[in-house]
């Protein structure tokens, strides 16, 4: 091997160095680019691309989900009873679990889970199921992997915080919160209850208007 060659090699060598933070953006290099041993002029062959897969080869997400398991936003009252006395995954125990929220004339049942699921929460509104909420478990599932598992169904979120991801349609809104919270909620519904608060306050606001105005 002569002193030409091992110059050349060395000077090939450090410039694939060189390109080598290049390669996170995109750059190869071809494998079989070398010197021979004969001296030879050496030649490198770079290609550039984006280096990332076309979206024709990305699965497509999915819908976002209006169910869980067997219970399905939209459901009544009687019908979720009856799936969760099916399934023991919730625990449900009966009416006992069972309450009425005075203040807002809506259902809500509240549940002790089994596997991974700690506690469930099904609120309804106009009898109809609009909310599930479900605590899992943190020492069966952590909070990466269920968002990972979410953003590989569902796609990019529609927004994110610190302390929440959303996923978000015009049938469904689908959060998942610290420290380990998955909602269902319909999008619809809920923005028909927050419009209905939102009257009832001015609504509010003017009767005490008006009663400080009597003073």
């Amino acid at each position: 091997m002569n002193l030409l060659f091992i110059k050349k090699h060395i000077l090939v060598s450090l410039f694939i160095i060189a390109l080598v933070p290049l390669m996170a953006q995109s750059i190869e290099i071809d494998a079989s680019a070398g010197v021979t041993e004969d001296g030879a002029e050496a030649k490198i062959s770079i290609k550039t691309g984006t280096g990332k897969t076309s979206k024709t080869d990305e699965k497509p997400a999915e819908p976002l989900p209006v169910a869980y398991r067997d219970i399905s936003l939209g459901m009544p009252v009687d019908d979720v009873k009856k799936m969760l006395k099916a399934d023991s995954i919730y625990g449900y125990r009966g009416e006992r679990d069972v309450s009425l929220l005075p203040t807002q004339n809506r259902v809500l049942i509240e549940s002790e889970g089994l596997s991974f699921l700690n506690r469930s929460w099904f609120q309804f509104y106009k009898d109809k199921l609009y909310t599930m909420t479900f605590k899992l478990d943190a020492d069966r599932v952590d909070f990466y992997s269920v968002f990972k598992s979410l953003q590989d169904k569902y796609g990019e979120p529609t927004s994110l915080d610190p302390e929440k991801i959303v996923w978000k349609d015009d049938r469904v809104t689908l959060s998942l919160e610290r420290p380990l919270v998955i909602k269902f909620i319909d999008t619809q519904v809920f923005a028909e209850i927050q419009n209905t608060s939102k009257v009832n306050k001015s609504t509010e606001e003017l009767t005490r208007k008006g009663f400080l105005e009597s003073l």
